[in-house]
């Protein structure tokens, strides 16, 4: 008897290291080829290239002969002809969870955290990540209005792989003053409204609490309002922020568009400034010395707000003269500021703050408008693909995982038709998107 119950613990224990040989996952490998790939570091190509991926991560990246010598023999060949190999792009500033239909904030901010439940929200916020990641953005950084903690789901959910989306670095709820950002409330119902999209900071002890609040959620950075209209944070409560996500080991991002709001910033020792509006030479002058990045956030530069409007709604003979004076001051300001950052030697990234649904294109298709913006200001394309490629991996802390095509990096990678280095309007028309070395989209494919 004992010999029979051991022969059958014994045949349990064998199927059971058959299923588990049986369920590990082949070694999956992936010969990439193309005419070229952009080595973005230093703005150069390497023609007739191939990159060799194993499972998720790229082992090797170069030149094809040397790439396919060191290649398997039952490697998988994807041959992309003509095309021209990246690493997948980052938005540094995108708003997944929110999809606005008004020009006025107000009514954007109260329909998102008033107007829908919050699984509908993140269902929305699910449909936007599948299109950001067809368009070729790999990557994100979430850095606000998402609920509670809508984004830290919705990054979960990317994770488990339940839904596709880029990576996704999510900062829950955005620090404020008091008030929240962009609102004008009565006051009966002002903190319920406010609470599902903002932690209110009045003093040193609240800013420490609202930081671990939002590490207790799940989020991976502190998004900060630093200034908004006649509000602020003080600088002791910036640095009571700053002190508390250090000792998390994460960073933090401000939302500063006055002179004010950016000295604050700068002077508690924030890891990036969002917008910097109103950014004087001195203030470059000593971010750069510090090492802060500066975000740029351009989209809607150059006529490019006005067209996605009108694409909604007739505009009034008011809004309309009021929209060309906009446009007309910021024809003006915008590239002078641009020319500055550069002339300064500050690093910067560039984010879409892309937080409307605009008719006509998907959310992907829109945040990629982001880069004929910055081509109209003036910017370089090479600067530009670093900006949105390794310079955004850095100021992410994820350097050692994405921005560039080098081993042991994930194998996100995009390819587009044309030379983005000619016209770096071809990332807005991404042909080829792979992610940990998953193909995406393939509209390359030889029919």
């Amino acid at each position: 008897m004992l010999k029979r119950i051991s022969a059958f613990i014994l045949l349990l224990l064998s199927c059971a290291f058959a299923s588990a040989q049986a369920a590990t996952p082949q070694t999956k490998t992936i010969l990439l080829k193309a005419a070229r790939l952009l080595d973005v570091r230093t703005g150069r190509y390497i023609p007739s290239a191939g990159v060799l991926i194993e499972q998720d991560k790229i082992k090797e990246a170069g030149p094809l002969a040397q790439v396919q010598a060191h290649a398997p023999k039952d490697a998988a060949i994807i041959d992309l002809g003509t095309a021209t190999l990246l690493p997948g792009l980052v938005d540094c500033h995108a708003h997944l969870l929110t999809s606005g239909t008004s020009i006025s904030s107000q009514e954007i901010i109260l329909n998102a955290a008033a107007g829908m439940s919050p699984t509908m929200r993140v269902l929305m916020g699910a449909q936007n990540a599948r299109e950001d990641l067809e368009a070729g953005f790999t990557t994100v950084r979430v850095v606000g209005h998402s609920g509670i903690d809508g984004d830290v789901s919705l990054r979960e959910a990317v994770n488990q792989r339940w839904l596709p989306g880029p990576r996704i670095q999510a900062a829950a709820r955005k620090l404020t003053p008091p008030g929240g950002q962009a609102l004008h409330l009565n006051p009966a119902v002002a903190d319920q409204i406010v609470d599902q999209e903002f932690l209110q900071v009045g003093s040193a002890d609240s800013a420490r609490k609202a930081v671990r609040e939002n590490l207790w959620y799940g989020a991976d950075l502190i998004k900060v309002v630093a200034d908004d209209e006649n509000r602020f944070i003080s600088l002791e409560e910036m640095k009571a922020i700053v002190e508390e996500a250090r000792r998390a080991k994460v960073k933090v991002a401000v939302h500063a568009t006055t002179v004010t709001g950016i000295q604050t910033a700068i002077d508690a020792g924030v890891d990036s400034i969002e917008h910097g509006n109103d950014i004087t030479d001195e203030q470059l002058k000593t971010m750069h010395e510090k090492g802060i990045f500066l975000d740029i956030t351009e989209l809607l530069f150059g006529g490019r707000f006005r067209a996605m409007i009108e694409k909604r709604q007739v505009l009034s003979p008011q809004l309309q003269q009021e929209l060309k004076a906009y446009e007309q001051m910021e024809a003006k300001q915008t590239p002078a500021r641009i020319a500055r950052i550069l002339k300064s030697g500050v690093k910067f990234t560039t984010g879409s703050d892309m937080w409307f649904d605009y008719p006509g294109k998907t959310r992907g298709e829109a945040t990629a408008l982001m880069f004929g913006a910055l081509k109209e200001l003036g910017m370089s394309p090479a600067d530009v693909v670093r900006a949105a490629t390794v310079n955004a991996a850095e100021a992410m802390g994820w350097q050692d995982r994405i921005g560039v095509l080098e081993p042991g990096k994930f194998a996100d990678i995009i390819a587009v038709s044309g030379d983005p280095l000619a016209d770096v309007t071809e990332l807005e028309r991404v042909q080829f998107v792979m992610k940990g070395g998953e193909v995406v989209k393939n509209a390359l494919a030889k029919k």
